[in-house]
């Protein structure tokens, strides 16, 4: 069994079903890893466990499309982790942030 093809077909097969382009899947497989996470482990998004795990599943993904194609193919790859990385990192920071400038606003 070819692990690494049998995923780039199912990447694929749902890339053709949703006719969204690869950017925008990335973009909701970060989020939706991050909420699965957050749920399955109940920590707090704030936290740096749910973020963790969309890390490793998008190290996962990466290492994957680079056993398919035989080498890393650097452009796709950066444009893939920015993507899938970019949001739920902001809504972590946001997270831990947010007590920060709530204790702030409070001693004022």
């Amino acid at each position: 069994m070819d692990i690494p093809d049998l995923w780039a077909r199912f990447i694929q097969w749902i890339g053709d079903g949703t006719g969204l382009p690869d950017t925008i899947l990335h973009i909701h497989a970060g989020m939706a890893v991050l909420l699965v996470a957050r749920v399955v482990t109940r920590r707090s998004l704030g936290t740096f466990v749910p973020l963790s795990v969309v890390v490793a599943a998008e190290a996962a993904n990466e290492i994957l499309d680079r056993l398919h194609w035989g080498s890393w193919r650097w452009s796709d790859t950066i444009g893939d982790v920015v993507n899938t990385l970019f949001w739920p990192t902001v809504i972590c920071l946001a997270v831990r942030m947010r007590p920060m400038v709530a204790k702030d606003v409070r001693r004022r």
